[in-house]
């Protein structure tokens, strides 16, 4: 299939991996932003082909592992509540809140268990239909995602004030990767010396915002795709940069990535959405990280309306997601991985999600 295959071909992906063993003369620390990312590494052994010294962590680009245990948790109250139907992605229902089983419903699979009606939909515009269809019921759609889907979450928004739908409401999730990775250079124990940038955000938000973090904290930072020929030619674009004591942003991406990105859709999430500090999961506050509804919009936060407001809680002290989502330690690394913590019974939300780290190692066998 065009455009796909080619960037699958296992003959390109040995002589990039062949040109990286070539480049590399020390040793390098580099982080791929995405957990799509992260995902493509450890499904196709990519980190088999690379020379010894050069390691890829894995940062903290999954959303649903980001999402603080508080959100959970109020999405599960509200859920809870019998006037409302609850709108999620799938990956979110899962996800464990502060909660353990024994108190109540810990995540919205457990309220849906226990009589809620909690659904999965593919698309904000679907709870939107939803709404529309059942007027005497509140719909709150659980808004959860990086730049990437904001658009369509504004999208549904705006649609809903289009059709003046009075039941329709979100639980704003939403956070901005560069802020996060900017916190995550400025740590003193960041030992990350080149970035692979999400693909999929830049395609929205563009490169600039990485063109100015390269420049601030003096790394190469490459945008890629996530097939293992995208993700070779990114490491070995970012390689020749250590190598030559450089530090820039460069684009492997460019079939989909433009510098100012996609006009259409920033347009439509600055309008819907304003920039605010927000909670990470593992992370904690990160000042300027995060979106809120904008006034004339506001009426649609489901926090307001339902009076849920996040209380601050403690992860599950087992689980060191938010050292993984830093890069400072690796899924097989933690206690609980595959033990106390799996994909049926998870303590951490990276090994619940599709984009988790976890996951990945668990169900594609990475276990070193």
């Amino acid at each position: 299939m065009k455009l796909v295959d080619e960037y699958r071909d296992s003959d390109v992906v040995a002589r990039l991996a062949a040109g990286i063993r070539r480049t590399a003369t020390r040793p390098w620390t580099l982080m791929e932003i995405c957990g799509g990312q992260t995902h493509s590494i450890v499904k196709n052994g990519l980190e088999a082909l690379l020379p010894p010294g050069i390691e890829l962590v894995h940062g903290p680009g999954c959303p649903v592992c980001v999402t603080p245990a508080e959100l959970i948790d109020a999405a599960v109250a509200i859920a809870a509540r019998p006037e409302v139907i609850f709108t999620s992605y799938g990956d979110m229902l899962r996800v464990p809140g502060s909660r353990g089983r024994a108190e109540g419903p810990a995540a919205l699979l457990d309220a849906r268990a226990a009589g809620a009606d909690v659904r999965v939909v593919y698309s904000a515009l679907d709870a939107v239909q939803i709404a529309a269809a059942n007027p005497g019921r509140q719909v709150v759609f659980f808004a959860v995602g990086f730049e990437t889907t904001a658009p369509g979450h504004a999208l549904a928004v705006l649609q809903a004030a289009a059709l003046g739908l009075e039941n329709f409401s979100i639980l704003v999730a939403h956070v901005l990767v560069p802020p996060a990775i900017d916190a995550l250079l400025g740590s003193p124990e960041c030992r990350v010396q080149a970035l692979l940038a999400p693909g999929h955000v830049c395609t929205i938000e563009g490169s600039a915002e990485y063109a100015r973090l390269s420049a601030r904290w003096k790394v190469p930072i490459v945008v890629t795709g996530f097939e293992p020929v995208d993700l070779m030619e990114g490491i070995l674009m970012a390689v020749r940069q250590l190598e030559a004591g450089q530090a820039r942003l460069e684009n492997q991406y460019s079939r989909a990535v433009r510098a100012g990105g996609n006009a259409p859709a920033r347009a439509a999430v600055e309008r819907v959405f304003e920039v605010t500090d927000r909670p990470w999961r593992g992370l904690g506050m990160i000042a300027g990280s995060g979106l809120a509804l904008r006034e004339p919009y506001r009426k649609f936060d489901a926090v307001a309306r339902f009076g849920a407001g996040p209380e601050p809680v403690q992860d599950d002290g087992a689980c060191i997601s938010g050292l993984i989502l830093q890069g400072l330690k690796k899924p097989h690394e933690c206690p609980a991985f595959a033990t106390l913590c799996t994909p049926e019974q998870p303590l951490g939300a990276p090994m619940v999600s599709s984009e988790g780290a976890c996951a990945a190692y668990y169900h594609f066998g990475r276990k070193v």
